[in-house]
């Protein structure tokens, strides 16, 4: 436990942040389950759609500093790229 005020302050920032980054990284996910689910479905419609609700939130994840921009692009070309093989 910090004893100084200021470390028990960034304790409690820390926390916080770390709150708000699970939420956003737990959306981000399960918004991208959502289109391997369709893929694996079979339902390249439906992928296309998950798709296209997906890329907003991995986008968002990287603009609040959660995701790397290259891990994005990376992860947007790879389920675009399945979703173009079904």
């Amino acid at each position: 436990m910090p004893n100084i005020t200021s470390a028990k302050k960034r304790a409690r920032q820390s926390e916080v942040r770390r709150q708000h980054n699970k939420h956003i990284r737990s959306g981000m996910r399960t918004t991208v389950k959502n289109v391997l689910y369709a893929i694996e479905a079979g339902d390249k419609v439906a992928a296309s759609e998950a798709y296209k609700i997906a890329v907003p939130a991995i986008d968002a994840s990287v603009s609040k500093g959660i995701m790397h921009k290259n891990k994005a692009a990376r992860s947007k070309s790879r389920l675009n790229s399945r979703i173009q093989a079904l």
